[in-house]
């Protein structure tokens, strides 16, 4: 019925395409691995269950919460509506104080305490991440 050309056509257009949903395939799940989520104070409040995946919290340092002992720091972000416990070990930026924007990534423990693992705030003092800005002008 058909000639071996239209038939040889037909087999490389079914290759090419089953290859192409392979490869975006592949891609889509190496880079689930990656995908690190943003959240806020308000957001985390409203998790249905504690994950332990790995996000991202962020909001602003609560006033008078840095309490820094011998290995670890601990603090409080805040959206103004909700409060999370932030602990974490390592070096802090020069820029994190009070009263400024914070993105800690981490894991979340429960849903009032995150063990960070970086803080984000590699940034000017005047620098709000869009995220946080939003997050804080929902509420």
């Amino acid at each position: 019925m058909y000639n071996k050309k239209v038939k040889l056509r037909a087999l490389f257009l079914f290759l090419s395409i089953l290859s192409a949903i392979l490869i975006i395939f592949l891609v889509l799940k190496s880079l689930e691995e990656n995908v690190v989520y943003f959240l806020s104070p308000t957001d985390i409040k409203n998790l249905n269950e504690a994950t332990a995946e790995k996000i991202r919290v962020g909001g602003m340092v609560k006033d008078q919460s840095i309490k820094i002992n011998s290995d670890k720091i601990n603090f409080i972000i805040t959206d103004f509506k909700n409060e999370i416990n932030v602990v974490y070990s390592g070096i802090i930026p020069n820029l994190f104080q009070e009263n400024k924007g914070v993105v800690a990534e981490g894991v979340l423990k429960d849903k009032s305490f995150f063990e960070a693992e970086k803080i984000l705030a590699k940034h000017d003092e005047n620098y709000m991440p869009p995220e946080v800005k939003a997050s804080l002008g929902e509420n």
